[in-house]
């Protein structure tokens, strides 16, 4: 039996949350941690944002609340790139993981009230079990990436998730910095 997608994003978010605890908790533990949380919290977006977004604003009547919590996505990755590229070992680490626990823990709060029970609400058991299988292969396909590996096509997702206009005929580099500065409002 397909798994629930409300069900299976509310267990990556007590596997992120456990992940920060052991970051924050056992210094020691960070230089193997690090990529095993980029990992989950990039396969984690992508796969919201290539299945669960579009469904949940088209079909669950979230619209706007997909669209800020892809801009908090992207914000997310930001933070994550950061924190990828801060030494486990230095004072800074520390902080930048402190700005990302927060930003997460707060996108999680939103997501966990806002936009999951709207889904649970609105979505048939069947549906949400199609979005479970479309979710989970989405995940795996994505497993490996970071922050930054992003197509175009992900990039044109993320614009239209987070309802950014004019974007059609964007370069991806173009198309990049036009998301990206959408998760800096």
């Amino acid at each position: 039996m397909s798994a629930d997608v409300v069900d299976l994003i509310l267990q990556d978010h007590r596997e992120v949350e456990r992940l920060f605890e052991e970051l924050k908790n056992s210094p020691e533990k960070r230089p193997n941690l690090l990529p095993v949380l980029t990992t989950l919290l990039t396969a984690h977006s992508r796969a919201e944002e290539a299945e669960v977004y579009p469904v949940a604003a088209a079909e669950a009547g979230e619209k706007e609340e997909v669209s800020h919590s892809q801009q908090e996505h992207i914000e997310a990755d930001q933070l994550l790139a950061k924190l990828a590229a801060t030494d486990p070992a230095s004072a800074d680490f520390d902080t930048v993981l402190q700005n990302l626990v927060d930003a997460v823990t707060h996108h999680v709060e939103e997501e966990e009230t806002k936009v999951l029970p709207g889904m649970r609400s609105n979505l048939s058991d069947q549906r949400r079990a199609e979005l479970g299988d479309a979710f989970a292969a989405s995940r795996k396909e994505h497993l490996g990436e970071q922050p930054g590996d992003m197509t175009r096509d992900q990039l044109a997702q993320q614009a239209a998730n987070a309802d950014i206009s004019g974007t059609s005929g964007l370069s991806k580099d173009e198309l990049k910095k036009k998301v990206e500065s959408a998760g800096e409002s």
